[in-house]
């Protein structure tokens, strides 16, 4: 049997669109991550699963898989309540009555640690912690983006992005009675979150290349010299440095300051992670749509599709087809709110009904497009589990 008819078969009596996870390739990936990481702790990124069956699933694999890297504080006070800990918000957070829901929650055994990068949130947390009483975990976001003359090379974050900065700020956490300083965070979104094998833009590629391998030296030694700094100045170790992402696994578990690494696109590994040179996982998430129309005997018209990843516009937002093979959304139209129509000139007999097999460009956002998401295994559907979306969550 072969790929599109396995997941024809699979999905045949459930309504579309709809998302599924193929099982036996996410549990490649939770492998390949595992290995990648060279026996360092990693911390799933949520943002990238928005599921909490299948964050359990990724979690319960091995022990290597330790911590979650949450998105939003409602988000963590609802993994708290589904037993999950050690939850670090990835992003800092400054509205009041969340942050009083953190200071209480992570007094009833529970590890919630909120991200900081400036004095103004250190006061901020302070207040917050007067009123409730209870002290806050407070993990420090660190800069590591690369800048080169006329260009700068990596996302804006933090505006912490030196020793001085980072010691300044930390050693104020540490002369607070309300703030303790969990770790530190840097995240190179410049190695980590960039495609740099792209078929379709070769010379750009190469330039990306070449970028981060003087990034990656930069980003190791800034990332060493912070952390060992800071350590001096509180005098001790900190429980966590975090750092890394699914497309930079391979370096940044060369360093030897970094106790743990987050990862969470590759589990699904949508289709941008096709595009990276240094490694390459099994697709295993995806969504399917149903031909409802057929205008010419190449076109096929789909209903619904039009799941568009964020980020700056371009080709490389928009989802591609995955099976069947060759075929390819039109130019004109592309991938369409209500529908979409697909040129498909293949071998293949495709009728009214039968469904186009799509990969999202990005991995959680697909998500908050449906209430569950089938999981397939041995050809068949053996558990629909829900999406943040099914159990009545909007987290941004």
């Amino acid at each position: 049997m072969n790929e599109y008819e396995y997941f024809k078969k699979a999905l045949v009596d459930k309504q579309k669109p709809c998302a599924f996870l193929h099982m036996s390739a996410l549990r490649n990936n939770i492998e390949q991550i595992a290995k990648k990481a060279q026996h360092k702790q990693i911390r799933v990124a949520s943002k990238s699963i928005r599921s909490v069956k299948v964050l359990q699933t990724i979690l319960g694999h091995s022990s290597a898989y330790q911590g979650v890297m949450c998105f939003t504080a409602d988000e963590a006070l609802f993994l708290a309540e589904k037993g999950l800990d050690d939850l670090l918000i990835a992003y800092p957070v400054w509205d009041t009555s969340q942050l009083r829901a953190i200071s209480q929650r992570t007094q009833k055994n529970k590890r919630i640690i909120v991200m900081i990068d400036s004095m103004e949130h250190v006061k901020h947390l302070e207040m917050v912690a007067l009123e409730t009483g209870h002290k806050f975990l407070v993990c420090l976001d660190i800069d590591l983006s690369t800048t080169i003359p006329g260009l700068y090379f990596g996302t804006y974050r933090s505006p912490v992005r030196n020793i001085g900065e980072a010691v300044k700020i930390a050693k104020r956490i540490e002369k607070s009675r309300l703030l303790e300083l969990d770790g530190i965070m840097g995240y190179e979104a410049q190695i980590a979150g960039v495609t740099d094998q792209d078929p379709k833009q070769r010379l750009k590629s190469m330039v990306i290349r070449r970028l981060k391998s003087h990034s990656k030296k930069e980003v190791s030694k800034r990332r060493a010299d912070i952390v060992h700094a800071v350590e001096q100045e509180i005098g001790r170790k900190l429980r966590f440095v975090n750092g890394g992402g699914t497309g930079s696994l391979d370096s940044t578990g060369k360093e030897a300051v970094v106790t743990e690494m987050t990862a969470g696109s590759g589990f699904y590994n949508p289709h941008l992670f096709d595009k990276y040179a240094n490694f390459q996982l099994e697709p295993a998430a995806g969504f399917a749509i149903e031909i409802t129309r057929i205008p010419t005997k190449e076109i096929f018209t789909c209903a619904g599709g039009g799941y568009i990843a964020s980020g700056a516009a371009g080709e490389d937002r928009l989802p591609e087809v995955y099976l069947p093979h060759d075929a390819q959304l039109t130019t004109q139209e592309g991938a369409g709110e209500v529908q979409t129509p697909i040129e498909y000139k293949g071998k293949l007999d495709l009728k009214h009904g039968d469904p186009i097999f799509m990969r999202h460009s990005k991995a959680g956002e697909l998500c908050e497009r449906f209430q569950s998401i089938h999981l397939i295994e041995n050809g068949e559907v053996i558990e629909s589990v829900p999406t943040y979306r099914g159990e009545g969550k909007c987290f941004l």
